[in-house]
Formats: C-alpha cells, sequence, structure tokens
C-alpha cells in the first residue's frame, strides 16, 4: 500500500502542474503574450480622451482598437509562421469584432477613414518584418509604436476636434514608448549587448530633453526613465517585474498628461 501511495504521489503533484500550463496554452491561443502592447494600446488612448474629451463614438473606438491588436497579432503570426489555417478562428473572431465595432465608429464620425492609409503602411511594414520572421527588429518595434500613437488624432477626430490639441500627448508617447523598446530589449534580449545599452541611455537622454521642451513638466517622469535605463538593466528582472515596472511608469505618464 505504502508503495502504491508514493508511487501516485507524482501524479497527483503533476496534475495541477500541467493542467496550469494548458490553461496557460489555452489562453496563448486567443490572447497575444506581449503584456507591454497593452499598455501602448491603452495610455495613448486615455492620453488622447484627457486632452480633448469623451463622446460616445469613442467606446466603439475602443473596441476596434483592442480588437485590431489581436487582430494584426495572429494575422502577422500567421504570416511568419506561414500557418494561416492554424489562426482562422483568431483572424475573423477578431476581425469581425473589429470591422463591427470600427463601422459603428466611422458612421460616426466618417472623417476617419482619412488615417487608413497611415495605418495600412504600418501594417505592410510589420508585414513584411514578419515575413522576413524579423519582427522583434528594432525598426519594427519603433513602426510599430508609431502605429499605436495614431490613436491618439483618431481619439480627437472622433471627439470632433482637430488633431493639433493632442500633439503635445502624441510627442511624449511617442518619446515613452520607444523609450520602452531600447529598455526592454536591455532587460532580456539585448542585455549583453553594450551598444544597444548605450543606444538605450543616450535615447532617454534625448527624450528627456525633448519631452522637457514641451513641458517642463514632463522632466520628472522622463527623469525617472533616463534613471531607470541606467540602473536596472543587469539586475536579472522577470518580465512580471519589468511589466509591474511598466505598469508605474505609463500611469505617471497619464498622470503629468493630465496635469499638462
Amino acid at each position: 500500500m505504502t508503495s502504491d501511495t508514493a508511487s501516485t504521489r507524482p501524479a497527483t503533484t503533476a496534475s495541477p502542474r500541467r493542467e496550469r500550463g494548458n490553461a496557460r496554452r489555452r489562453r496563448g491561443q486567443w490572447v497575444p503574450p506581449q503584456h507591454g502592447a497593452w499598455a501602448m494600446l491603452i495610455v495613448p488612448y486615455l492620453a488622447g480622451l484627457i486632452a480633448v474629451g469623451f463622446t460616445w463614438p469613442h467606446l466603439p473606438l475602443l473596441v476596434a482598437w483592442l480588437a485590431g491588436y489581436p487582430l494584426s497579432y495572429f494575422a502577422l503570426l500567421a504570416v511568419k509562421t506561414r500557418r494561416f489555417a492554424r489562426f482562422r478562428p483568431q483572424i475573423l473572431t477578431f476581425g469581425t469584432a473589429a470591422l463591427l465595432a470600427g463601422g459603428i465608429t466611422v458612421a460616426a464620425r466618417p472623417a476617419l477613414l482619412y488615417y487608413a492609409p497611415l495605418f495600412a503602411v504600418v501594417l505592410v511594414i510589420n508585414g513584411l518584418f514578419a515575413a522576413r520572421r524579423d519582427d522583434r527588429a528594432l525598426l519594427n518595434g519603433l513602426v510599430s509604436v508609431a502605429g499605436a500613437m495614431l490613436i491618439l488624432p483618431v481619439v480627437a477626430t472622433v471627439a470632433g476636434r482637430p488633431p493639433t490639441e493632442v500633439i503635445d500627448a502624441l510627442i511624449v508617447s511617442f518619446l515613452y514608448f520607444a523609450g520602452t523598446v531600447f529598455f526592454v530589449k536591455t532587460c532580456i534580449r539585448e542585455r549583453d549587448n553594450r551598444a544597444m545599452l548605450v543606444a538605450s541611455i543616450t535615447y532617454h537622454a534625448a527624450a528627456l530633453a525633448a519631452a522637457a521642451w514641451v513641458h517642463l513638466l514632463y522632466a520628472i517622469p522622463f527623469g525617472l526613465y533616463l534613471a531607470r535605463s541606467v540602473i536596472v538593466p543587469g539586475k536579472n528582472l522577470t518580465p512580471k517585474h519589468l511589466g509591474v515596472m511598466e505598469i508605474v511608469s505609463s500611469v505617471l505618464l497619464l498622470a503629468t498628461v493630465a496635469l499638462t
């Protein structure tokens, strides 16, 4: 009896572990695992609302925006892996949601169609990098950041306001999220690359100067981002730790946008 009990014990402890692993895999089939991308979607959207105010078409816009990210993620993954059938359910599901919500938004604000060519250029560039299986390239990351920042003038147009009213928020949002591309690389994939670390610190110093030029108050968060780019790399932090750090940094940026 003792040997039987002992022999079943590993199976008992392994089962919950397998279940957690299966749950993560199931989530990964529908939820993109790149947590920083969600902040890059939500923060500029909220920064735009802070700048121009809320109107009801901003709700379907948010749905279309949030559905558009997993749509593009799985579509680009299909291009990268050449396995289109595998990702067809995700593409159809998120594509339908984005199309319906986007259609409502465009019906309310037809001028949004003027932004379509800009988003198309971003997607084409992302698609080219995905086809080359080089989607983690620095340039591709910066292009993705630029694409995400387009939501700011879109939010302004939905509110019936000129895009110039969100230019300051757009500049500082781009400066911050472009900095995260450098920062994350120095902490994970390029942590042993001295040249990348120097490039990251140099970028953050330039971003601090540019943000302070927009408004002196931005020197506070961007000064902290510069300090982070110097101190954190080499600390062997986990992606979870970096994610928490990005949340705090994003909240700090939004708070500063609200104060300026």
